[in-house]
């Protein structure tokens, strides 16, 4: 019979074991861990993470970053997941658009915990598993949101399997059975953009619990089936309503050309389509008018952001929530020209029900410029028209964060700073939260209890 897709990829990524990860992609595991911790702790006290940790029964060996229970691996990974993508201010792939550490880093770290692996087992999971993610959205770009599902929560629960697996040292059927597993795990629909409610932010946990319970069946050869991807009942026909798509992006240069490289961090607590919009309207605001003075604001948008970022203009215009807010183009407009520094604290009920960012982002349309680069570049423009009948305009060719202009070591760990803070943490507890990142793929994994509240 001839190799199926998962096949052909679960084999080239067991030959991978045997050779050391270059330079490059080690130090980006590392900043994935200290960006994820530093989200973890940032919503460990928020009311989604509260309900989800009394919905989970404690007492297993694995750590809740910023928690003092302790969970069985599955509801660890679930726990930390959900925290980690909370707040939608976690990396993306330029390409998808996926969140990939918020899936594989709570999901590789959890397994590893709980069957003794090692930190460098751990690096390999969590970079085969972000790697996974990111070809796996490159085989149908736009398709699996375009048909109303969240592509993290589908193709992350594979993805996860596979990280898991790989850390695991799962063999190649092995890893074939948990790719057919996790295709029937996973799932994820878009229906939160219509009023703000937090199951997005579950779908990187579920993705991360059921891709890492699918690893453990495959390992023990309950079966799954081996044309999950391609398949006419597969993944991509049941989530992106077409099976046809480019499957060579999963296998081809992997090992070699590493995407998870140029994954973005986010320099704001919002949208990945938004970041570059909230740019725009930083620098405007630094011209020297203030938001009375402007009569009209129009952006230039892809056809593929208005059903999340645009649609309904009403409802996006007075955001149901602090949450439906981070999904709303007029509102982080408005926050970035009014408030300029978009955080976590941008994205509060007070500032949902501000006076003067609403009266901004009721301003604010848009119109679809067809050549507008998405998914391959997220771009942003903010065209303002004053009362005097001035227009000033501004354009951000690319998102900031990722491979165009990527953030400094610097500005992650006060990125990391900030959210620990955020979350309630002492710059003490900061500091030795810190040093225990600082080694924790170096041996045995136990810094990762230091994590614990």
């Amino acid at each position: 019979m001839a190799q199926t897709v998962a096949e052909r990829f679960a084999a080239r990524v067991t030959e991978l074991r045997d050779q050391p990860l270059p330079d490059a992609v080690r130090d980006q595991v590392d900043r994935l861990a200290l960006d994820v911790v530093g989200l973890c702790l940032a919503a460990r006290n928020t009311d989604y993470v509260g309900a989800l940790k009394r919905a989970l029964d404690p007492g297993g060996p694995c750590t809740a970053i910023g928690h003092a229970e302790t969970f069985a691996a599955e509801d660890a990974a679930l726990l930390n997941g959900t925290a980690a993508h909370g707040e939608d201010f976690d990396d993306t792939f330029e390409g998808g658009p996926v969140h990939g550490s918020a899936v594989l880093v709570p999901a590789v770290l959890a397994a590893c915990e709980r069957f003794g692996r090692d930190g460098a087992a751990a690096r390999f999971g969590i970079a085969i598993g972000v790697e996974a993610l990111c070809r796996l959205a490159l085989v149908r770009p736009k398709a699996i949101h375009d048909a109303g599902f969240h592509p993290t929560g589908v193709l992350g629960t594979l993805a996860a399997a596979v990280g898991v697996g790989a850390a695991l040292g799962a063999s190649p059927p092995a890893l074939v059975d948990a790719l057919g597993i996790a295709g029937s795990l996973t799932g994820g629909i878009i229906e939160y953009l219509t009023d703000g409610a937090s199951t997005k932010r579950l779908h990187a946990g579920a993705a991360a619990r059921s891709g890492l319970l699918a690893a453990r069946l495959g390992m023990q050869r309950f079966s799954g089936p081996r044309t999950v991807l391609e398949g006419r009942h597969g993944v991509f026909r049941a989530f992106a309503h077409d099976a046809a798509g480019d499957y060579d992006a999963l296998t081809a240069g992997l090992g070699e050309r590493w995407h998870l490289t140029d994954l973005t961090f986010k320099p704001y607590a919002t949208g990945t389509m938004n970041q570059p919009y909230v740019d725009c309207a930083r620098r405007l605001a630094a011209k020297g008018f203030g938001d009375d003075d402007i009569a009209d604001v129009v952006c230039e948008t892809a056809q593929g952001y208005v059903a999340r970022l645009w649609e309904p203009l009403a409802d996006k215009h007075r955001p149901a929530n602090a949450y439906a807010a981070k999904f709303s183009a007029p509102f982080n407009v408005a926050a970035g020209f009014v408030l300029g520094d978009v955080g976590l604290a941008a994205f509060s009920e007070a500032t949902v029900r501000d006076p003067r960012i609403l009266a901004l982002a009721a301003k604010v349309r848009y119109v679809v410029d067809p050549q507008n680069p998405y998914p391959a570049r997220y771009t942003g423009h903010v065209r303002v028209t004053l009362r005097d009948g001035r227009v000033v305009e501004e354009r951000q060719p690319h998102i900031r964060g990722g491979r165009h202009e990527p953030l400094s070591r610097e500005e992650l760990v006060a990125k990391f700073s900030s959210n620990a803070r955020f979350g309630g943490l002492s710059d003490q507890r900061v500091q030795q939260v810190l040093a225990s990142l600082a080694t924790l793929f170096d041996g045995p994994l136990e810094n990762l209890a230091t994590l614990r509240g």
